[in-house]
């Protein structure tokens, strides 16, 4: 029973990684996967670590996979994935304060994604512009969708 329990928990990490993957793709033929201003669809998923702890190591794997497979810069797959990983763990930490668990991943590429912007693709923008831009991608991913996802859990009762 408890190795079926891994499994299970392995196995939906894996899962949440993999739509993280695929969210991520969608978001970028559309163009809004990277760049100043960019809307990953994926970080609404950031709010999953209050139900499935796994979904760390999943947001962290998927994130890496996907900026690895979309073409990003080294720097970008190290610590975009950092940023997630930074994000969805603070998310798991907040789950007990449920106005406050949006913000972790906000906070966290808001503060990151900027400084990678900048020194690894060069993007000549201000640097509170950067901010302010990803902040508002963030913020429409992870509150704004990553609410409803939440809200589907929970009246679905899918924990």
């Amino acid at each position: 029973m408890k190795n079926q329990t891994k499994l299970r928990r392995l196995t939906r990490g894996a899962m949440i990684g993999a739509i993280y993957v695929a969210l991520t793709f969608i978001a970028n033929t559309f163009g809004l996967a990277s760049g100043a201003i960019q809307i990953r669809l994926s970080e609404a998923l950031c709010v999953l670590p209050v139900f499935f702890p796994e979904a760390v190591t999943g947001l962290w794997l998927g994130c890496f996979l996907a900026n690895l497979l979309t073409g990003c810069a080294p720097m970008d797959i190290i610590f975009g994935s950092v940023a997630t990983l930074i994000g969805a763990y603070g998310t798991l930490k907040l789950k007990s304060h449920p106005y406050l668990l949006y913000l972790p991943p906000v906070i966290s590429n808001a503060i990151i994604v900027p400084i990678v912007l900048k020194f690894t693709y060069g993007l000549g923008d201000a640097w509170w512009y950067l901010v302010f831009t990803v902040a508002v991608g963030e913020i429409i991913s992870c509150v704004f969708l990553g609410s409803i996802l939440s809200r589907i859990i929970k009246r679905h009762n899918l924990k």
